[in-house]
């Protein structure tokens, strides 16, 4: 699978080219080059995924892991060096898949949600960017050559949330996502680091022999990992970033959310999943304490938001938090004796992969139709965007996991392997999927039933959007209502590659879509009808809570009085007065010790040859003294 390649090299091909021409392009052609090289780079995808998928496994039961391109690049021993090369595995193939799907789809929308914006050309080739970024990060061959492609991730993020550089938020958005992500990264390198002194290779399955010597240093070395995880994942309390990366095209805010940036924890974690399983398992059920409080806390907080981007971005923080916790929560390699997460947390990541795009588009459509990202502008907007409203619907459906639809399916695969876990930890995912439920249907009737805002609406009457925007959400659509059917999920991705048949626990399954339908019950009692008494009367008698989660538990100021409080007080400024007044004066020191040095030896070059050989003839009778004397 040579041509593997063209997967990387056509979205860098049209990035540069975009980058460097585009300003002489008209929109239409830069557009065109941007959407037909992911177009074909979803084409390749998919064969690779058919070719793959469909080749006769390995005696052992497993499929194969391919290496079409591996070169070594930065040699240090014989053993240890950085190569860059393409990984073919079953997630690293379903990744391929997930990537280009999504992608092509945002190229797509932008044609129209994009069109007469300034900066057109630069924003595809900021796409263009962050898909090769991506695309790389999951075919990645060694942990290193990962980092690379997750800094470049950083930067392509940092360039398409800054886009709209004129505006304040925008700037301030990108800036928090950049140094945010940076601090979590650090642990990653300094993970990397260590894995990489005591493994003496960056590959992700070093020889046994060097795992059992290094065994003890492992459980650190991969807690460290799982911080740079965390902060791309946006996992407590490192998630301050994204709800503020709204501000980015919203566009960009489904290629960020749905299958790029915030699964590359997730990710991260399934690709190190043998050495978490094997040296590390309490560091491994660490991921799922984090993941599980991330998830409640996310839930709670979307709860009680109003702008609608912003509900959809502690959503995805939310089922983030599902994805680790399923990850977590394994204690085997055998789907059958405790490894259903890892299968779990994977069809997910796929499953919300697609609705979750699905809403950010759909949010897109709507913002594009009432301009602004507000509930209180929106409210019956069913009748003048049907196909929005349908498709936004299936989407909201497919995350409370209610049947047929395809987070049903998931979802009920990552509560079965929590109710495995822990009976605690099953109940504590089965509430937060009803918080789910509750909030994403509060969405649902503020934006398309309850009070229609009649005054603004015969300002700007509310349009479906076209069809470059409609048909994504067409598509996105049926994928939903028909992934979740691929029951043979398991044949293609399992924790130890082996197929698993999928099966429905119906004592789970049952009490999941039970307490989805009492939540999306409550939520239609309160929020569908034309005014929401119940909804107000909550809000007052409980204000201070709302409030509270309304201003995100007041993380962002919490972040604010550690920076300046105590970082910048207590660090940043004992260690500047350091380096002025012992680091500087050292350094002013040592350049008057050479001034007066000089000055005091600047006698004896006065060109005067006489002194020269006065000093030469000295210097001669001082040497034959000393060899006599000794």
């Amino acid at each position: 699978m040579e041509y593997t390649i063209l997967i990387l090299a056509l979205p860098m091909f049209s990035f540069l080219l975009l980058g460097l021409a585009g300003m002489k392009m008209s929109h239409k052609v830069a557009g065109t080059i941007g959407t037909l090289s992911l177009g074909i780079v979803t084409v390749l995808s998919y064969l690779t995924a058919f070719r793959y998928f469909t080749a006769p496994r390995t005696a052992d039961g497993t499929f194969e892991t391919l290496m079409p391109w591996n070169f070594e690049w930065l040699p240090f021993t014989e053993s240890l060096h950085i190569d860059m090369g393409i990984l073919l595995d079953p997630i690293s193939v379903m990744m391929l898949v997930v990537i280009s799907t999504v992608s092509l789809m945002v190229h797509i929308y932008s044609f129209g949600y994009m069109k007469g914006e300034v900066g057109f050309q630069r924003y595809y080739a900021f796409l263009s960017l962050f898909s090769m970024s991506m695309l790389g990060l999951v075919v990645a061959t060694n942990i290193f050559q990962m980092y690379v492609f997750w800094e470049l991730v950083g930067v392509s993020s940092y360039l398409l949330i800054g886009f709209y550089y004129t505006k304040p938020e925008a700037i301030a958005a990108s800036k928090k996502a950049f140094i945010v992500t940076r601090f979590a990264d650090l642990g990653f390198l300094i993970g990397i680091l260590i894995y990489g002194y005591y493994m003496q290779t960056f590959e992700f399955d070093p020889a046994q022999e060097r795992l059992m010597q290094a065994g003890m240093v492992l459980p650190l070395a991969l807690g460290l990992m799982f911080v740079g995880g965390a902060g791309k994942s946006a996992m407590f309390p490192l998630h301050i970033w994204l709800p503020d990366a709204m501000e980015g095209p919203t566009p960009v805010s489904a290629l960020i959310h749905a299958a790029t940036m915030v699964v590359a924890g997730v990710y991260l974690v399934a690709r190190m999943f043998p050495l978490f399983i094997g040296f590390a398992p309490e560091t491994l059920h660490i991921v799922a304490y984090v993941g599980a409080f991330t998830a409640f806390y996310a839930a709670s907080v979307a709860c009680a938001q109003s702008d609608i981007k912003r509900v959809l971005a502690f959503s995805t923080i939310s089922q983030i938090g599902f994805m680790m916790v399923a990850l977590g929560v394994c204690t085997s390699m055998d789907p059958h004796e405790g490894g259903l997460g890892y299968m779990a947390g994977m069809f997910h990541l796929f499953t919300h992969a697609m609705f979750k795009a699905l809403l950010f588009l759909g949010a897109g459509c709507i913002i594009h139709a009432v301009h602004s990202n507000e509930m209180s502008t929106m409210g019956g907007l069913r009748k003048y965007m049907p196909i929005t409203h349908i498709t936004f619907l299936i989407a909201c459906l497919a995350i409370a996991g209610i049947p047929p639809f395809s987070g049903f399916f998931s979802k009920d695969e990552i509560l079965a392997a929590c109710f495995q876990f822990s009976p605690a930890m099953g109940w504590i995912m089965t509430i937060i999927a009803g918080m789910t439920a509750f909030y994403m249907f509060r969405l649902y009737y503020g934006i398309f039933w309850g009070t229609e805002n009649k005054e603004l609406h015969e300002h700007h009457t509310p349009h479906e959007s076209p069809l470059s925007m409609t048909f994504p959400l067409m598509f996105l659509a049926l994928i939903t209502i028909v992934c979740g059917w691929i029951q043979p999920f398991g044949h293609f991705v399992s924790s130890n590659g082996h197929a698993y048949d999928i099966h429905l626990d119906m004592n789970v399954a049952v009490t999941s879509v039970v307490v989805a339908l009492i939540a999306i019950a409550i939520a239609t009692w309160m929020y569908a009808r034309d005014r929401q008494p119940v909804a107000d009367m909550l809000a007052k008698r409980f204000a201070t809570l709302h409030r509270a989660a309304y201003k995100r538990f007041y993380m962002d100021e919490v972040w604010m009085f550690v920076t300046k409080r105590i970082i910048f007080r207590c660090v940043s400024k004992p260690l500047a007065w350091f380096d002025r007044h012992a680091i500087d004066q050292f350094m002013n020191f040592m350049a008057w010790c050479t001034n007066a040095a000089g000055g005091t030896i600047q006698p004896l070059q006065n060109g005067r040859i006489q002194s020269y050989t006065q000093w030469f003839y000295g210097g001669i009778i001082v040497l034959v003294v000393i060899l006599l004397l000794s």
